[in-house]
């Protein structure tokens, strides 16, 4: 297939900069793929989409203040903290890249400090930091690191504040993400309350947000695109309830692409195996689920990877046929915006 296949128009004024007031309150398109409908509703109202009996599973990853600003001999560096490679030792990305090279020394705050160990390709670079507790400073200085489409002035810091706290789920846990996995954002405390109350099994798996989510297709032909690695972990109780659940014939859920991709990750002969390892699984039509069921996710950048997974689960016709009719109703696109439910 072409990685052409799946673009579409979208006007800029529907790509959603803020959340709503109140998480809950968004849209929510719900798509039946045997009937090929398309209903309208609202996010909390997923409730009375769901059965006793459901299993709902969450991403309990929890999105660090990654984004930051060093000074190199007094100018202003913006880098996107990907990882710790060990301790004291991050992979970077930063911009302007070219500026950066093997020795520089990095002024991040007093006391923060840190030099380029190792230039690596694609403008990623290896920096080394004085304090090996690092997070600890990011905590203090960094921002939510916010995709590119959502427009923020440099060093924001009246918005900061908010960003960290919208920009991360309610059952957030384990630190390590540098992008949300936004179908979850937007749970509230009472919606996933009476979702449990209603009967629905809800249990979480951790896939850490990288780089490998938002990296572009630039292979013309997507089964020559690549993905990068991304660790996830699924507990035994995890693994427990959701085999049982496809042992009797009832439903899985998804809440968003990175729970879609640990549990195919970790699925052999419709059973989930638990454990932390890493996946590097691209889904695109074509693909055979094997766990599964439904899915709840956000509306997704034209040619990427989770627009590819989305049309491998409901179809690219359908899907195709569901984004035009979004941007007919006027919903709100990408990690702030409305969300859909595939049944």
């Amino acid at each position: 297939m072409l990685t052409s296949d799946f673009d579409y128009n979208l006007p800029q004024d529907l790509i959603a900069q803020k959340p709503l007031p109140h998480r809950g309150e968004s849209r929510m398109m719900v798509i039946r793929r045997q009937e090929e409908e398309i209903i309208h509703s609202r996010f909390q109202d997923l409730p009375s989409f769901l059965q006793k009996g459901d299993v709902l599973v969450l991403n309990s990853t929890k999105v660090i203040p990654a984004k930051v600003w060093g000074k190199k001999e007094g100018q202003d560096i913006e880098f996107l903290m990907l990882k710790e490679k060990e301790e004291g030792a991050w992979e970077v990305l930063c911009r302007p890249a070219k500026k950066i090279n093997r020795g520089d020394r990095i002024l991040f705050a007093p006391g923060f400090e840190g030099h380029v160990a190792e230039v690596e390709e694609g403008g990623k670079r290896i920096l080394q930091f004085s304090s090996g507790d690092v997070l600890t400073h990011l905590k203090k200085i960094g921002f939510a690191p916010l995709p590119p489409y959502i427009k923020r002035p440099k060093k924001d810091c009246a918005l900061r504040p908010f960003d960290i706290e919208r920009y991360q789920t309610v059952f957030a846990r384990k630190e390590g993400a540098i992008a949300a996995p936004t179908a979850g954002l937007h749970f509230t405390p009472q919606i996933l309350e009476k979702i449990k109350k209603q009967g629905v099994s809800v249990c979480a798996v951790d896939l850490k947000v990288g780089q490998a989510t938002f990296q572009p297709v630039r292979a013309e032909r997507i089964e020559e695109h690549r993905m990068l690695e991304e660790p996830y972990t699924i507990s035994p109780t995890a693994a427990q309830k959701i085999n049982l659940a496809k042992k009797e014939g009832r439903p899985v859920v998804a809440v968003g692409t990175t729970v879609v991709r640990a549990l195919e990750s970790a699925s052999q002969e419709h059973q989930v195996s638990p454990g932390t390892r890493l996946t590097s699984l691209f889904i695109y039509p074509g693909f055979v689920f094997k766990t599964v069921d439904r899915l709840l996710t956000n509306f997704h950048l034209p040619r990427s990877t989770l627009l590819m997974l989305v049309s491998a689960f409901a179809g690219l016709d359908l899907i195709q046929k569901a984004y035009a009719e979004a941007v007919r109703q006027r919903y709100r696109f990408y990690s702030y915006g409305d969300c859909m439910l595939i049944l």
